[in-house]
């Protein structure tokens, strides 16, 4: 150290010191003292017993009890045919009408027509014959359960006779607008729809 270091107070610089690897801590030394949450417990349904959850158990007090109530799927009411059967009329009535379309376009568009254009008419044709099949069966399905459910409760039981006497009114209801030919046809059609599913309904239950 020189003079005037002394004199001024500045301490001598040694130097870096030596690393002692024995004293560095590892990931453990820090980790140990946090509380790391259990994976199992992240899941959106961890801690949930499926046995009380009500969409996959239906309590037998809450199901509707009326005779010859009983279905495919167990129901507890109007609202629940009226989910069931609206939506799996819906999508029959949009894969008939998207088979219908897929074959007129097909048939209407010439073969030495280019891929595209080809595609374009078939596409065109899908979506014209899909959704209008598949919005009339809905709409006519939700009138159908109206129908169907004020007969059951008014009856005291649901039968083969409530489904044909709601599908004519209903199919009479959604022609209503065409004539007493137009309404008289489609009340038929529904009738004899609704008939055979009500057989099948038997036969298979």
């Amino acid at each position: 150290m020189s003079i005037w270091d002394s004199l001024s107070g500045r301490k001598q610089d040694k130097g870096p010191s030596a690393f002692d690897p024995t004293s560095a801590q590892d990931a453990t030394s820090f980790l140990s003292e946090i509380a790391i949450p259990d994976p199992t417990q992240l899941h959106p349904l961890a801690g949930l017993n499926q046995d009380t959850l009500d969409y996959i158990s239906l309590e037998d007090s809450a199901l509707d009890q009326l005779p010859g109530d009983r279905s495919v799927l167990p129901s507890r009411g109007w609202s629940d045919d009226l989910c069931y059967g609206t939506g799996t009329t819906y999508l029959a009535g949009l894969t008939i009408g998207g088979a219908w379309g897929l074959a007129e376009g097909l048939k209407k568009t010439p073969v030495s027509a280019p891929p595209k254009i080809r595609l374009n008419g078939v596409l065109n044709s899908i979506t014209r014959r899909g959704p209008f099949l598949g919005n009339s069966a809905g709409v006519v399905a939700m009138v159908y359960n109206g129908f169907n459910s004020g007969l059951g409760y008014a009856r005291g039981k649901h039968d083969a006779a409530n489904s044909i006497v709601a599908g004519a009114l209903s199919g009479m209801v959604f022609k209503s607008t065409r004539g007493l030919k137009p309404m008289l046809i489609s009340g038929g059609i529904v009738a004899g729809i609704a008939g055979s599913w009500a057989v099948a309904r038997k036969a298979f239950l």
